[in-house]
């Protein structure tokens, strides 16, 4: 893998129309391809609306299998334009068995490898454990042509252990496609809280494991089918972090956004001399991680 890596990141809002979601994401894809990317980062379910907000057996017919449509409609653009993507797709693996699951297309358009999203939430307006069974492919980064991606989904974001195999497994970048918003009733002191915890933490994540962090979320108002709440509003604010948190790139909570930047993966090596934590872990008294409590 060259040192120097340029990353696009896509920041959209999506419809109902998933046809013109998806031709949306092609137009974007382009233009992060046309200002020299070599590795482009799609939001979470990114073909639809988040779905999540209600219970509904009938959203199972949106899930597909891996490969299928959208992996051979993505593969075709990726060799087009020879570029890594990283999709995030809503997996049917078997009747009655789903996963929200990100797949690694490789430049020649083949599939590099998937990751099913391991930590599924379940809280209000995020019904997620309705639809997708937790992962079974553990923490894994996937080898492509430009290098080794530890690939992860949205809450996956918020744990530390998942971030830290990732990268004693070898990951040379975390990447989370993700979804996630304001509920309206939230005062406006609680939105910012929110929003510098999600930041803070996959900062903390680079830091804590010294290589860059990249975080893709979608943006705009998607209404609860249900009418029982007043929908999410996704808060966007896709950034980079480099391996001391430091923010390479940070966009906006209220539009659509399309960006590249370059990335030194040398600094993940320097900056791992200077702050040797893996030197220093302790891993003779971390049994208790695998606990869920400890008294």
């Amino acid at each position: 893998m060259e040192d120097m890596l340029k990353v696009g990141l896509v920041q959209q809002a999506n419809t109902g129309n998933r046809a013109a979601n998806i031709e949306k994401l092609e137009q974007n894809i382009r233009a992060c391809a046309l200002q020299g990317a070599e590795l482009v980062v799609l939001q979470e379910l990114h073909n639809g609306l988040y779905f999540c907000q209600t219970e509904n057996t009938e959203v199972f017919d949106q899930a597909e299998p891996v490969p299928g449509p959208s992996t051979e409609v993505f593969g075709a653009l990726a060799k087009e334009l020879g570029v890594v993507l990283v999709l995030s797709l809503f997996e049917k693996r078997a009747p009655g068995l789903y996963h929200n699951t990100a797949v690694v297309i490789e430049k020649d358009g083949t599939i590099a490898g998937k990751y099913r999203k391991m930590h599924i939430p379940d809280d209000p307006a995020y019904y997620e454990k309705f639809y997708f069974t937790p992962g079974d492919l553990g923490f894994e980064p996937i080898q492509t042509s430009v290098g080794k991606l530890g690939v992860l989904v949205c809450w996956d974001q918020w744990y530390p252990e998942a971030a830290r195999l990732m990268a004693m497994k070898g990951a040379e970048l975390l990447i989370y496609p993700t979804a996630i918003g304001w509920e309206s009733s939230d005062a406006e002191d609680e939105k910012q809280r929110q929003l510098d915890a999600w930041i803070t933490v996959q900062r903390g994540h680079a830091v804590a494991n010294g290589i860059p962090v990249v975080a893709v979320n979608r943006v705009g108002h998607e209404d609860d089918p249900s009418g029982q709440t007043n929908g999410i509003q996704f808060w966007g604010n896709s950034f980079v972090a480099g391996p001391q948190g430091e923010l390479l790139v940070e966009f906006s909570n209220g539009m659509d956004e399309v960006g590249v930047l370059t990335v030194d993966k040398t600094r993940s090596e320097n900056v791992r001399r200077w702050w040797p934590f893996f030197r220093d872990r302790r891993i003779d008294a971390f049994g208790g991680l695998t606990e869920r409590f400890l008294i």
